[in-house]
Order: structure tokens, then sequence, then C-alpha cells
């Protein structure tokens, strides 16, 4: 429950808010607190006892996200606009990749707070329900993301990174689609390595827990938790396997100079239409950001 993973899933949650953009989205941020809650449910299986605390947590977070960093999105969307409509360079993919990232963060420290008090409350019960689902998720992860015909995976890898560049540009034509197959063939991505971390950080995330349960019933307070949480985080948001780290770098290159190609490769019509859509998604932040919540 406490692992950056969750908290990055809420942050999603918020930033999808933004990306899908359409008069339903505006909706579902509003409810984003109770849609985060029947996610955490079903991992957790929360009490009668805890469920007030957590939907109370939720709200909070989206509250303060919404009256904090919605406003920032919006500028970074409003700066966007501008830069959409010229060439791109791979470090300045690369850039709004670290600015979203940094961005995380302060989401998660804002969270850790009552992800602390709720860590605490977890017991034994709710740990094995949380192993079982995050077995269930691996399980559901290797169906999707790892088929045994490598060149399945490869369409499939080709068709996910396609899709956000269509969500962003409109419909590539043949021609980029042939373009963007081509280029994908060279990425380092590796789904098994990829795997393999996940099942670390899930190991990492339930062996803190238990660390948790088994501090001293004194010490078993917010203060001593807090910092392990904060840990926790940490290592998930940059593993401390360096071999690792390594391949997120090469991958994180690639798909930067990849995205910059595939922008300088889209016509002027194209270009046009994402700087609407990024205005759109702009309008969107800033409405939510202007509305109070419930």
């Amino acid at each position: 429950m406490g692992s950056a993973r969750i908290i990055r899933a809420l942050w999603l949650l918020a930033v999808a808010a933004i990306v899908t953009g359409c008069s339903a989205v505006r909706l579902g941020y509003s409810q984003g607190h109770e849609l985060a809650y029947w996610w955490l449910d079903g991992y957790v299986d929360f009490t009668a006892e805890q469920s007030p605390l957590v939907r109370d947590a939720l709200r909070g977070w989206f509250a303060w996200h919404r009256a904090t960093q919605l406003p920032e999105y919006a500028e970074l969307l409003r700066d966007a606009q501008q830069q959409v409509l010229q060439p791109a360079q791979p470090e300045q993919v690369c850039r709004w990749a670290d600015a979203l990232q940094q961005r995380a963060q302060v989401a998660i420290e804002q969270a850790l707070p009552w992800l602390a008090e709720l860590v605490i409350a977890l017991t034994p019960a709710q740990l094995a329900h949380l192993e079982q689902r995050l077995a269930k998720g691996n399980a559901e992860f290797r169906a999707q993301f790892l088929p045994d015909d490598a060149a399945a995976r490869q369409r499939a890898q080709v068709e996910r990174m396609r899709a956000r560049l269509e969500n962003v540009y409109g419909r590539l034509d043949r021609a980029q689609r042939e373009r963007l197959a081509q280029a994908m063939a060279a990425s380092p991505a590796d789904p098994e390595r990829w795997y393999a971390e996940r099942l670390q950080r899930q190991h990492d995330l339930l062996a803190t827990l238990r660390a948790v349960q088994a501090l001293p019933p004194a010490e078993r307070t917010p203060q001593r938790v807090q910092p392990m949480l904060a840990e926790l985080a940490q290592r998930i948001t940059a593993s401390p396997r360096a071999e690792y780290r390594e391949h997120q770098q090469r991958l994180k290159r690639f798909n930067c100079e990849l995205i910059a190609r595939m922008h300088n490769d889209t016509t002027p019509a194209q270009r046009e239409r994402a700087a609407a859509r990024l205005r759109g998604w702009e309008d969107d932040a800033r409405v939510l950001a202007a509305v109070n919540g419930t």
C-alpha cells in the first residue's frame, strides 16, 4: 500500500484527467478520490474502520493536487503549444520527461504522511490480500506484455507507441507508421528485464510493509514509518540495481530520440492538430483547478 507505485497510480489518474481531454474527464477527475479508493481497495481490502480514513486522505490529496499541481500542468501545456509547432531535439523531449517525473515526486512526498498512518494500520490478512492481488496482476502483465510470439510482442510495442503519438498528432499515415515500426525495431526495451524489476519492486514493497508490522508497538509511529516509505519510494523511482538503471537510461535516450524523430516527421497539419489538442488539455486543467473539490 505504501509504495511509490500506488502513488504513481494516483498521480497518473490525475494526469489522465488532463491528457484524455473530454468533458467526461472533468467529471472523472472530480470523482478521482472515489475512483482511486476503489482501485486501492481492490489491492488492500479496507476494513470498515479504515475506509472513511482512506477516503478522507484521498479527498485531501486530490484537493491539494487540484489547487497546486493542475495550474502547473496548465502552464506546461501552454508552453508546449508553441514548442510543438517547431522542430524538436531529443534533449528537449527528455527535459519534458524529467519535468513530469519531478512533479510525480512532489505528489509522492505529499502522500507520505497519510500513507504512513495507513501502513501502520494494515493487518497481516491485508498484506496477504495485497500479495495475492500483485500475483494476479503479474499474470495479467505477462499475458499483455510478454506473449510467447516475439513478433507479436514487437507489434504490440509498436502499436502502443503509435497510439500515444496519435493521441497527440492524430492519425499517422502509412509511411509514418512504417518508419515508426522500423525505428522501434532498434529499441533496447526488454520486457523480460522490466518484468524482473517489477517483481523485485514488489518484493521490496512487501518486505517494507512487513518490517513496519515487525516494529515494536512503541516504534510503530508515523515519524518512524514515513522515512521507511520515503526510502522505498526512492528505491522504486531509481532502482538500486545499477544494471537496471543503466538499461533505463539507454531506453530513455532511445525514446527521446524516437519521439523527436517522429515529431520532426509530422506534417504542419499534424502539428497544428497537436497544438489544438494541447490547448484543449490546458483548458481542462484550468477549469479543473478553478473548481472546488467535493
